[in-house]
């Protein structure tokens, strides 16, 4: 997926859930992610993230930990 675009689609998600108290709305964001978006998706996200070029809403970077992992194949 084209870089910009995820950024997009995941501060949409973002955006969505910040009207919640902070925690919630983090979790949201993680739970949504992590139920919604292909293991390809949020591997990019992680990746993304790890090399901090990315303008990720504040609320992507607080539920990154709590996204679920991709699990490296063999």
């Amino acid at each position: 997926m084209a870089p910009d675009k995820l950024v997009y689609m995941a501060n949409q998600i973002a955006t969505f859930f910040k009207s919640q108290p902070e925690n919630e709305a983090a979790e949201g964001v993680a739970n949504h992610i992590s139920d919604f978006w292909e293991p390809r998706m949020r591997k990019q996200l992680f990746d993304m993230i790890a090399e901090g070029n990315a303008d990720f809403h504040p609320l992507v970077l607080k539920a990154a930990p709590k996204i679920r992992k991709v699990k490296e194949d063999a």
